[in-house]
């Protein structure tokens, strides 16, 4: 599949899977610190 987008296509699609990557990030991240917190919270007595 070969497509042929402008430059400034390109550039937007980057732009928008940036912004889609870094929003996964921060939820996992997120989730992680969750998982975490809860571990810690059901060890201590």
């Amino acid at each position: 599949m070969n497509v042929d987008w402008t430059p400034e296509q390109t550039a937007e699609f980057y732009r928008r899977r940036r912004a889609r990557n870094l929003a996964l990030g921060i939820v996992l991240g997120v989730l992680v610190v969750l998982f975490f917190g809860i571990s810690i919270v059901k060890m201590v007595p």
